[in-house]
């Protein structure tokens, strides 16, 4: 029987790990400070932010939400991040992508002061990351890393493959493993018989936005599988194909009108891994929870703290 990593249970240990730390600083002076700056109405967007924010409050982190209008030049966005960067009760800036077209999206997230990136996507800190040196890591892949760990998965000596290398997640995590002495192979949409190369994983990372690419025949007997994806399926056909007519799953598809799938097919993982992240419940879960982390961390860097 494969092992479910639980994103939620690591979350809860991570909060309460973050919270004297927070209540120090408060008594060193003032709680860390997060600035999110979310333009325009993307629904995920507005409900990830909301977490986020809530997050903060149950640390007791200073949160600031700010809203400029859908029509923000890349200017008026880059004054925003200016006022932040000298902003002294801000240790940590988040600008939440995707960025409406007429903004550019680079110019704006490398005018983040660096010590402040909590997301870990300016090029110091991705350097940072290569290099090995201490610095804020891009949020998901870092949880990835704690939920191994805090699970006992042992990650040096072992095959890692990363399925996919995005700049959020697939580059990062892959560099993240390497540190930590796994050997390491990333795929991508050009990578040939990928089903064979990811059955060479006795860590399996997939990250590609599809829902239940990676069937049984990718995964290694025994391998621990990272499922990043979530996908949502609202077409009935679709989601009685991935899970195979399953009463249970079905009834909760037609209960919601939809249900989450990752980029793993949960069937087939669950049936041949050793250890697997569900989808919902695994990696997401732990994404903001790095954020709080990083964000303690930066405020924990002021002068005069530490």
């Amino acid at each position: 029987m494969a092992q479910i990593l639980d994103g939620n249970r690591v979350r809860d240990e991570i909060k309460s790990e973050l919270k004297p730390r927070v209540e120090a600083l408060a008594a060193a002076g003032r709680p860390p400070g997060l600035a999110v700056v979310l333009v325009g109405n993307n629904p995920a967007s507005e409900i990830y932010v909301r977490n986020k924010i809530k997050a903060c409050h149950d640390l007791g982190i200073y949160s600031e939400n700010i809203a400029p209008a859908d029509a923000v030049s890349t200017e008026e966005m880059l004054e925003v991040v200016r006022g932040l960067n000298e902003r002294a009760d801000i240790d940590g800036i988040l600008v939440q992508l995707p960025l409406p077209k007429q903004v550019d999206t680079k110019r704006i997230l490398l005018a983040v002061e660096p010590a402040k990136d909590v997301d870990g996507f300016h090029p110091c800190n991705v350097g940072r990351l290569v290099a090995g040196l201490p610095g804020p890591r891009a949020c998901t892949p870092a949880g990835i890393l704690e939920l191994l760990k805090r699970y006992g998965i042992e990650i040096a000596g072992k095959r890692a493959v990363v399925v996919g290398r995005s700049d959020i997640v697939g580059k990062p995590v892959a560099f993240l493993l390497l540190h930590e002495h796994a050997t390491v192979t990333i795929c991508h949409s050009k990578t040939r018989d990928l089903a064979a190369v990811c059955r060479e994983g006795d860590i399996l990372v997939v990250a590609m936005g599809r829902a239940a690419l990676i069937t049984g025949e990718y995964i290694k007997p025994g391998a621990t599988v990272i499922d990043v994806g979530t996908n949502r399926i609202e077409n009935r056909d679709e989601a009685a194909r991935i899970f195979r007519h399953s009463a249970d799953r079905m009834g909760v598809f037609d209960k919601r009108g939809s249900v989450l799938v990752g980029d793993v097919h949960p069937l087939d993982v669950a049936e041949i891994a050793g250890a697997y992240t569900p989808v919902p419940g695994g990696v997401g879960p732990l994404t903001i929870a790095m954020l709080m982390a990083n964000t303690v961390a930066a405020a924990e860097r002021r002068p005069g703290i530490c």
